[in-house]
Formats: structure tokens, C-alpha cells, sequence
């Protein structure tokens, strides 16, 4: 399913930019006020603020699902409360965990659309992040992005991802312009951080359903389907790994190279493939996947596939 490759290659990228983050509490800039390098001038035009923008489009696209699929909200409020518990002990590990943002956005964004028309949330959408992006962006386009994603596929878009290459061919080379325009302006305006990220997002979305309607679909699928998959649960544990291969790396986070973080999150990836592809030959869903999904039926005992 697209859904599930575009999601695992979102992973790869969130955590490519959340190894610095989750080893430090410094964050990314350079320790001693140094210039950043090239290559970490190429992990900012390329990486960051460019994969959380995917997952939250396809968190609202799986929240619509879900929808559609259950019938009711009180579904919908279980499933956020499980998801915001999850965020909150995944805190104790990582203060800048993604979940709990979500959970609250879900509950105070998603829920109450479910009683709007598809056009008002769309129209909603387009306002959210108009205004987020007026306010400095970074995390304040979630909503915005949630609404979308709910909207597309209230309007039938996400039923027609892989029918065909030509509609995400234009947007995505619509959307290049603008992404390298503001991805060369953002280095003397941070303000046009998110921007540019929102673009780059569009562009890769589009370019994988392009790929999608190629000869490499199978190639893609196999690489990041079973990530996308357990997204949750290699999301999760990608702090651990992280956190577990810090004193091996030696060194302060602030301090390690471009190179090194992506040596880290290779490995960590890797091993996750490893584990969501054995794991999914013989279950359906990962670990956690599957004890948020007790949660949001907790009558129900069958196993299932959940759009995250």
C-alpha cells in the first residue's frame, strides 16, 4: 500500500533528524557558536522540518480511516487518550516526543471535524496553516496538516494514490520550485524553515507515488513498507537505540558529525527492518501497534491493521 511505504520513509527521515535531539538537549546547532558545515547545511535543506510535515498528512488521512471504519467517536477519543498516554511515558525517555502533540492536536483539531462538511475542513486546513506558517511554523502546522490529510481523503484522494503518475508528477514538480527557492532562502531567514520543509514534503511524497507506478514498486515496498507498518513501534524504540548507542559513540551528540549521525540512524534502521519484516510475517501489526489498538477496542480480541 503507498500509505505504508511514504510512512516508513517518513520514519527514516524523522529519525534521521531526531538523533542529535534524543542524544542532547542542545539540539542541533553546532557546540561554540561554529559554523555548520556543509554537510549539515545539506541535512537542513534536505531533512529537517521536511518528514514530520508527511506524518502528520498521514495521520489525519489514517484518523479519517479509522473513522470511516468505526462509526464512532468514542472510538476516536479512546484512541487519541491511549496514543497521549504512549507520548507521555515515551517523555520520561525524550522531552521532544511527537506523540503527545498529536494526541492533544487529534483531540482538539480532529475530533470536533468529524461534525464538519469535507469543505470546511479543507477550507480549515488552508486557514491552519496559513496562520501557523504567519506564526513562525515549526510545530503549529500539525492541525493544519491533520485537517488536510482528513480532508483528502474525505474527497476520495487517498482511494486514487495509485492510479496514476502523472497527477503527483505535476505536483511534485509544481512543488520543486518553491522547495528549492526556499530551502536556499531559509539559511538567512529561519522563519522560511517551514515553508520550505512543507515543499520539500510535497516533493517527496509526489516523487515516491511516482516510483510507486514504476518498475521499483516492489523494491520500494520491500524496503519500506514493514517499517511503515510498525512505524509506532520503531518510532518508540528508536530512542532507546539511540540512547543505548550514546556512550558507545563517545563524544557529546552537540559534537558529532553529519556523517555520524547518519552511520546511527542507518544501523538503528536497519535493525528495525530487520525486526518489522520478521515480526510481520507472522503478525499483522507490531507490538505496540497491536496494544493501541486493545486500547481503542478494548472488547475486542481479533488482530488488525491500523492506518496510523
Amino acid at each position: 500500500m503507498a500509505l505504508d511505504v511514504i510512512r516508513g520513509f517518513a520514519l527514516c527521515g524523522i529519525l534521521v533528524a531526531n538523533v542529535r535531539p534524543i542524544a542532547t538537549t542542545v539540539g542541533l546547532l553546532p557546540p561554540d557558536g561554529a559554523p555548520p558545515t556543509t554537510a549539515d547545511l545539506w541535512l537542513g535543506l534536505l531533512v529537517d522540518h521536511r518528514f514530520f510535515p508527511i506524518f502528520s498528512l498521514l495521520f489525519g488521512m489514517g484518523f479519517w480511516l479509522l473513522y470511516e471504519s468505526a462509526g464512532s467517536r468514542v472510538v476516536l477519543v479512546r484512541r487519541l487518550l491511549a496514543l497521549l498516554a504512549l507520548g507521555l511515558a515515551h517523555r520520561l525517555l525524550w522531552d521532544g516526543d511527537i506523540l503527545t502533540i498529536y494526541a492533544a492536536a487529534g483531540l482538539v483539531v480532529l475530533l470536533p471535524s468529524t461534525w464538519l462538511p469535507r469543505r470546511v475542513v479543507a477550507v480549515l486546513s488552508a486557514v491552519a496553516l496559513g496562520l501557523a506558517l504567519f506564526l513562525g511554523g515549526g510545530i503549529l502546522v500539525v492541525p493544519g496538516l491533520f485537517l488536510l490529510g482528513s480532508a483528502l481523503v474525505r474527497y476520495g484522494v487517498a482511494d486514487r494514490l495509485d492510479s496514476s503518475a502523472w497527477v503527483p508528477a505535476i505536483v511534485g514538480g509544481v512543488a520543486l520550485v518553491p522547495a528549492v527557492v526556499l530551502g536556499l532562502l531559509q539559511t538567512s531567514d529561519v522563519q522560511l524553515f517551514t515553508a520550505a520543509g512543507l515543499a520539500t514534503a510535497v516533493v517527496y511524497v509526489c516523487l515516491f507515488l511516482v516510483l510507486l507506478r514504476s518498475p521499483l514498486r516492489g523494491f520500494l515496498y520491500a524496503l519500506f513498507a514493514p517499517l511503515g507498518r510498525m512505524a509506532l513501534t520503531d518510532y518508540l524504540t528508536a530512542t532507546l537505540l539511540v540512547l543505548a548507542l550514546r556512550p558507545l559513540v563517545g563524544g557529546t551528540a552537540e559534537s558529532w558529525s553529519t556523517g555520524t549521525v547518519l552511520g546511527i540512524a542507518a544501523a538503528i534502521l536497519a535493525v528495525q527492518w530487520v525486526w518489522s519484516t520478521l515480526w510481520l510475517r507472522r503478525f499483522r501489526q507490531g507490538p505496540v501497534e497491536y496494544v493501541w489498538r486493545l486500547a481503542t477496542y478494548p472488547k475486542r480480541t481479533r488482530r488488525g491493521e491500523d492506518q496510523v
